[in-house]
């Protein structure tokens, strides 16, 4: 839990950086990777976890624009890492810009619960770390080696020495 707007700041920088290196890993044709033959694209999955930040902020009272033309998944996966690039730096500017330590303590109905704004935006985090996982596994599919978020994705075990890397 956030008890300062600098304590989120640091995580959302650190948890920025990180989904920033998975979208930076996107190609154009791995975009229309599918979840499973009904199911959503890589594209749809990155594009939503871009556009969704200050779609959600602004949910929770935050003066914020939102991402035009939302709806409408790019076809350039640069244009969707360059997107995130900006929004999460932009949306983590109206926070600190907005928001106050004691701002953090306010209790606002989110999703049918209480919660305060620090719960809201920890819920933020999940929500991009949640579909971070999703663009990895889908990278994976697509034949793109993922970069290593929390660890070393298989390849760069092996290029370690280590042949069997954990589970």
């Amino acid at each position: 839990m956030y008890v300062t707007i600098s304590d989120f700041i640091k995580e959302w920088n650190k948890e920025s950086m990180l989904t920033q290196k998975v979208l930076d890993g996107l190609t154009d044709d791995s975009l229309d990777q599918l979840v499973y033959p009904e199911g959503r694209t890589l594209g749809r999955i990155a594009w939503h976890l871009t556009t969704n930040i200050p779609e959600y902020l602004a949910n929770f009272g935050l003066q914020i624009n939102v991402v035009e033309n939302a709806d409408n998944v790019p076809t350039s996966a640069k244009e969707i890492a360059e997107t995130f690039r900006n929004v999460s730096s932009y949306s983590a500017k109206m926070i600190e810009e907005q928001w106050t330590d004691e701002t953090l303590k306010q209790v606002q109905n989110a999703f049918g619960r209480e919660e305060t704004n620090a719960m809201i935006i920890m819920g933020l985090i999940k929500h991009i770390v949640h579909h971070r996982g999703q663009v990895t596994i889908l990278m994976r599919q697509a034949g793109i080696k993922p970069f290593g978020v929390y660890g070393p994705p298989k390849e760069d075990w092996i290029r370690l020495g280590v042949e069997n890397p954990p589970l």
